[in-house]
């Protein structure tokens, strides 16, 4: 065969090994999802096959002699890359291919040893697999013939290969071919021709790589659904969040439930819980990525709880104020209706084992007129909207009060009202502790004895203490001056044993005076004045009517009722204000009279 025919089957065939990596880069140059490492150190078995004839002159001989080089399969290959980003990098490459050791001229004049030290560009297209390659290397190529002497020329090799990713560091060249194109000249360039090398060389061997960016994490989803528990009917709303996905490509989503309706297509689903048993099911979304090839594909799964409507009955309770009660006493009934279910209730249906119940809601009133004593039940019915019921009962005790002694009839008698009596403009804002004069803090002492006993009986009366101020003053003044009289009337009984929470004041300043016809009439019907001394009042019925305005009534309130209101004249107090008034007409000559407050009663 002609070297011209030997080198064109050479070049065919690593044409063929570049068409067939190119194909192969086509559809996964989609796929690049490998992170480019920094540097790949490649070693090897490398063969080679110059196809060339080679030409040359013996020692001693005149005319050339020619012979075909034979594919040498001893060698070895190494090269390093360093690679700017994951498509282009520059490769250092050498290889050595030495002679077969033959001894003979016929046996080695085919033989040749062929070195090589290039460096060059570097495309690779990376996949999560497989990385196929070109190159095109320029540098030193030396063919040494084992009958001539070495030839050291500039070459150029150009090609490509295809490794296998066994993981992140390691890869396996499964082949790596180049067209292998140099001259060289043994001899004249006159006399003997060049020997060109249009060859093949072929290697494989381990890749390591190392350096560049980590590889991307994983992706991943994760789902979420809220609420997790549900009654039959009710929504609920399913999220899903890809982690670890390009942000910059479009992701799908596809949703599916074994349980219910699922409407969505993006982050966000709605499960429509009509007509679904209970039960626990379980919601899938899937996330991908359509630009990535492998691995752009997450699934996650998340569980949710349909419960049937429960069907618990109303809870109720029922509770009476007060729950003991004296016949014809009134009592309230408060109840409480729930659904543990939540469901819609409303309280009705009042009945009573005795007296008169009416009412409406939550609340009715027990009339207990009528009743003897004995404990009356009052029974309410609670019903939800589903037609369950509960019956709640609260339980009234009527008392029929005990017959009243003698002793009690006489100290509410004397509890029914007092007045007590104050001096003109008494007491002052400087001394509010004062006012009072012996009589009336008799009287006053004597209440609180009666009312002490009477609070041993009916623990629920209370005294009630009016003051009033005689129209001598403003109105003002006069309102202020009958609130220091109710106050310190209210005091001095505290301080001899009446509980405060059992009185209650009022004080009209000079509203609800007394005319002088009602305290004739008071002063007519008091039994407590002798002839002699009611005629001495009414003859001095001007300073009695302005008296009689400044005072502080106290009046017994008992339980259900006021005591009927009456007015009578104390005697004592009376005949001791015409005493002052009568002393103060009889001062000796030359003493100077109190002047009295101007407009102050």
């Amino acid at each position: 065969m002609s070297s011209r025919s030997q080198n064109s089957c050479g070049q065919v065939a690593v044409l063929w090994l570049v068409v067939v990596i190119l194909c192969s880069v086509g559809p996964l140059a989609a796929a690049q999802d490998q992170p480019a490492p920094k540097w790949e150190l490649f070693g090897g078995y490398s063969f080679v096959d110059p196809a060339t004839h080679v030409h040359g002159l013996l020692p001693g001989g005149l005319v050339p002699v020619t012979s075909r080089v034979e594919s040498n399969p001893r060698g070895i290959g190494a090269s390093v890359t360093y690679n700017f980003n994951r498509w282009f990098g520059l490769t250092a490459d050498g290889s050595g291919h030495w002679g077969s050791g033959e001894n003979g001229l016929g046996n080695r004049i085919d033989d040749a040893s062929f070195y090589t030290a290039s460096m060059g560009p570097k495309l690779t297209y990376r996949s999560h697999y497989f990385s196929p390659f070109v190159e095109a290397l320029v540098g030193w190529h030396s063919l040494d013939s084992d009958l001539f002497q070495s030839d050291n020329r500039f070459g150029f090799m150009a090609g490509g290969g295809l490794d296998l990713n066994l993981n992140r560091r390691f890869a396996l060249r499964l082949i790596r071919g180049d067209f292998v194109f140099s001259n060289h000249q043994y001899g004249s360039s006159s006399t003997v021709p060049a020997t060109d090398v249009r060859g093949i060389r072929l290697q494989s061997g381990i890749v390591f790589m190392f350096g560049g960016k980590s590889a991307p994490p994983p992706v991943s989803a994760s789902c979420t659904i809220n609420p997790s528990e549900v009654m039959v009917g009710e929504p609920l709303t399913a999220t899903v969040a890809g982690r670890n996905f390009d942000s910059k490509h479009p992701l799908n989503y596809t949703w599916s439930s074994t349980g219910g309706k699922i409407t969505g297509n993006d982050t966000t689903a709605t499960i429509d819980s009509n007509g679904v048993a209970g039960g626990s099911y379980t919601v899938t979304a899937h996330v991908s990525d359509p630009k990535m090839k492998r691995d752009g594909d997450a699934n996650c799964m998340a569980t949710f709880t349909v419960k049937e409507p429960p069907k618990n009955p109303p809870v109720a309770s029922c509770s009476a104020n007060p729950s003991t009660v004296q016949a014809g006493t009134p009592s309230t009934i408060s109840c409480t209706c729930t659904s543990p279910d939540n469901a819609q209730v409303s309280l009705s249906g009042w009945t009573a084992s005795g007296g008169a119940i009416s009412g409406s809601a939550s609340n009715a009133t027990l009339d207990s007129s009528g009743t003897s004593n004995g404990p009356i039940t009052v029974t309410a019915t609670c019903s939800d909207s589903r037609g369950l019921n509960t019956q709640a009962t609260a339980q009234v005790m009527v008392q029929n009060p005990p017959p009243v002694s003698p002793e009690f009839i006489k100290l509410e008698a004397r509890l029914a009202l007092h007045s007590i009596y104050f001096a003109t403009d008494q007491p002052r804002i400087a001394k509010p502790d004062g006012g009072l004069l012996p009589s009336q803090e008799q009287t006053l002492t004597a209440l609180a004895d009666d009312f002490k006993k009477y609070l041993e009986t009916k623990p629920d009366a209370r005294l009630t203490l009016e003051g009033h101020a005689d129209p001598r003053g403003s109105a003002e003044y006069n309102q202020a001056l009958s609130e220091r009289r109710v106050e310190r009337t209210k005091r001095f009984l505290i301080e001899h044993g009446v509980p405060a929470a059992n009185l209650d004041t009022k004080a009209f300043g000079e509203q609800k005076n007394l005319d002088e016809a009602q305290v004739r009439d008071a002063v007519e019907k008091n039994p407590e004045l002798t002839p002699e001394q009611r005629q001495r009042v009414l003859d001095n019925m001007k300073t009695i009517l302005l008296a009689s305005n400044r005072r502080v009534d106290v009046t017994l309130s008992t339980t259900g009722q006021r005591s009927v209101r009456e007015f009578p004249f104390n005697a004592a107090d009376s005949l001791t204000l015409l005493q002052q008034a009568g002393a103060r007409k009889t001062s000796k000559p030359g003493t100077k009279k109190e002047a009295k407050p101007r407009a102050k009663p």
